[in-house]
């Protein structure tokens, strides 16, 4: 595959310019150092946050700061809060987090996403069964899944 790659480094916080009306804002989350971005455009925004671990009763300030507003958040939703004291220090968080952060933050829709892989059919199902229950247009990523702002 021929291709002329180039890297360029950031620091968090820093507005990164990918054309006239496109700026991506990274924050580093902890404990991992995982970066999530933040993509305006036109008026919109969209969050990516991936490979975040929280701390059970005290909310992200840093993800709350970047998703504040959002058009769409997508967060890294490998656990559910009833497995996640097993899995801690694993670099993951929960949907039902996402949710809180989400709503605390002001944004409007959350795509729960990065699944555990142990969760087969059945379990997804349950957890977009109670997502659903939880709030309106918030929903469950799955293979092929095309979002539009």
């Amino acid at each position: 595959m021929r291709a002329r790659l180039s890297f360029t480094d950031f620091r968090a916080g820093e507005t990164l310019e990918l054309g006239r009306a496109c700026g991506p804002a990274p924050r580093p989350q902890p404990p991992n150092g995982a970066t999530a971005y933040r993509i305006e455009r036109a008026g919109r925004s969209v969050c990516y946050v991936t490979d975040t671990e929280h701390v059970p009763g005290r909310p992200d300030e840093n993800v709350l700061e970047l998703i504040a507003g959002a058009d769409l958040v997508i967060y890294d939703s490998t656990y559910t809060d009833a497995g996640f004291p097993a899995r801690v220090g694993w670099g993951h968080s929960t949907w039902q987090e996402g949710l809180r952060l989400v709503r605390r933050a002001g944004a409007r829709r959350l795509v729960v996403f990065h699944h555990d892989p142990d969760h087969d059919d059945e379990v997804m199902a349950g957890i977009e069964r109670e997502l659903a229950a939880e709030s309106d247009g918030n929903i469950v990523a799955r293979e092929g899944l095309e979002l539009a702002l």
